[in-house]
């Protein structure tokens, strides 16, 4: 019997590593030494690792402080937990790790596309003299709804705040919002997992803890990955068009066969799309999905191990049937349009199963 032949589309979990990225690992592999030892070899590897800061904040146009971290989480965790500001505001529809790391944050409105309401946001300022950290993701990482973000740092800076942004899910994809820190992740655009970084304006706003990264960030760089991860930013991405016109077909074919796409009245990243499959829990079409070849998620993939209801579709007041039967697609630069139009021809054939059972 023939091996299953599969079709990843959950590119929003992670991008399988580009070769360009691997070739620049392996380079740092072979050159490898501690940067911050002082012999000749850890000065070689130092010169390496500010090189690879320096093509980073030109890849992404960032004319700020990198500090190079383990990932977007331990970049979201340095934000937020040695941020000077007391007070921190946070959407509803953040991450998982960004509600885990901002506990007691104060909840910022959001309208029924999960798009935070600037009006709202710069009343709830007006309540606040001290500086505030606002914290708003640019692309959410389940429903692919992109937040207005110029409007946001408008607001924010005029109110004298602090405007952190997770760019888990655009950098890479999109221009960088004007935001005063940022966090990346790299094997969100073909990078190696384990490695990201905090982009931030003014190393002032942060509480220095000491170690490495100018005393910002503990631990010894991962300086493979670090070349690995701007060999990615740095490799050609004119997949994006693609991406629009397959994302905008599978739209409108699932609306087609009776599913709901959830945000499509918000301006949306084409490479993530949300979809309701009615009556059918999203188990159970991830489940027939897998069996059929197909890679896709319910929610993030950090927390859709679990049962719960997703927390970014009720802050978007969506009830709990319609969310439990909600699924994640995510395109990447090597998606098709034979796989969109399988995966089409499969939704289509689970849906009528179910309503014949």
């Amino acid at each position: 019997m023939s091996e299953l032949k599969r079709t990843y589309l959950d590119y929003a979990a992670t991008a399988p590593l580009l070769e360009e990225a691997r070739a620049a690992c392996l380079e740092g592999f072979a050159r490898w030494a501690n940067p911050s030892s002082p012999h000749a070899d850890g000065r070689a590897a130092q010169q390496m690792l500010e090189n690879a800061r320096l093509r980073m904040k030109k890849a992404l146009d960032w004319d700020g402080e990198v500090i190079f971290t383990g990932g977007a989480s331990e970049a979201i965790a340095l934000a937020i937990g040695q941020s000077k500001t007391d007070t921190r505001l946070v959407s509803p529809v953040e991450h998982d790790v960004v509600l885990r790391c901002a506990e007691n944050a104060e909840s910022i409105a959001v309208d029924l596309n999960g798009l935070v309401v600037p009006m709202k946001l710069n009343h709830q300022l007006k309540g606040h003299e001290a500086p505030v950290l606002v914290i708003v993701q640019s692309v959410n990482n389940e429903t692919g709804v992109m937040q207005d973000m110029a409007a946001i740092a408008k607001i924010v800076r005029d109110r004298g705040g602090v405007f952190f942004a997770d760019c888990s899910q655009s950098a890479g994809k999109m221009p960088l919002p004007d935001a005063d820190m940022i966090a990346i992740a790299a094997h969100k655009f073909g990078g190696p997992p384990g490695v990201g970084a905090l982009l931030i304006k003014d190393l002032t706003l942060l509480s220095p803890r000491g170690g490495q990264e100018q005393g910002y960030r503990s631990g010894t760089h991962n300086l493979p990955y670090i070349m690995a991860m701007v060999a990615a930013l740095e490799a050609p991405a004119n997949w994006a068009g693609r991406a629009t016109e397959l994302r905008t077909h599978l739209d409108n074919a699932i609306k087609n066969m009776g599913g709901t796409v959830i945000g499509e009245n918000a301006p949306r990243i084409a490479t993530i799309g949300s979809y309701q499959m009615p009556g059918v829990a999203a188990n159970t079409q991830l489940i027939k999905f897998d069996m059929a070849g197909f890679s896709i998620s319910a929610g993030s993939a950090c927390s859709s191990g679990t049962l719960k209801t997703s927390h970014v579709l009720q802050a978007m007041g969506i009830d709990d049937t319609t969310a439990s039967e909600v699924i994640r697609v995510s395109i990447g630069r090597d998606t098709t349009r034979s796989q969109i139009y399988a995966f089409i021809e499969k939704w289509q054939a689970i849906f009528d199963e179910s309503r014949r059972t």
